[in-house]
């Protein structure tokens, strides 16, 4: 899932998850995006910078949940999972490998791992599709 910032016609700034840039586009075009403030359907991505971890220091964040939050953040939870599980760590490689993969220099697979906002930039820019998984206070050590 790929978290974008929104902006309508009218300048009011949201946020919304799509499966990928052409996800967006196509319930764009079919009418299924629009503004949560005034409901206008036409919206566009907002510039923003690619959300990557730097580092694994733990971020204080407090998040009251009702039972539709709880699940969700457990779906979540399952699907970085089996992200995981069919990926091959690559640590701070994440953005050599990506490359290398995006260029056919070897064979594609599933990869994860760390990049620095800088290469997460620069990945963007050659093309080279990726997206950040959440990460949970229990998958820290």
């Amino acid at each position: 899932m790929i978290r974008f910032s929104l902006i309508c016609e009218h300048e009011h700034e949201f946020e919304a998850w799509f499966r990928s840039n052409d996800d967006f586009d196509t319930q764009k075009k079919r009418g299924f995006v629009d503004c949560p403030s005034c409901g206008s359907h036409k919206v566009e991505k907002a510039l923003m910078a690619p959300a990557v971890s730097t580092s694994r220091k733990q971020e204080k964040v407090a998040l009251a949940m009702g039972e539709a939050q709880k699940q969700a953040l457990a779906q979540l939870k399952a699907l970085a999972e089996k992200v995981r599980e069919n990926a091959d760590y690559v640590g701070d490689k994440f953005a050599e490998e990506a490359r290398k993969i995006h260029f056919g220099e070897t064979d594609p697979r599933g990869i994860y791992g760390e990049a620095t906002p800088e290469e997460a930039q620069s990945l963007a820019e050659d093309g080279v599709e990726f997206m950040p998984i959440p990460s949970f206070p229990d998958d820290r050590n």
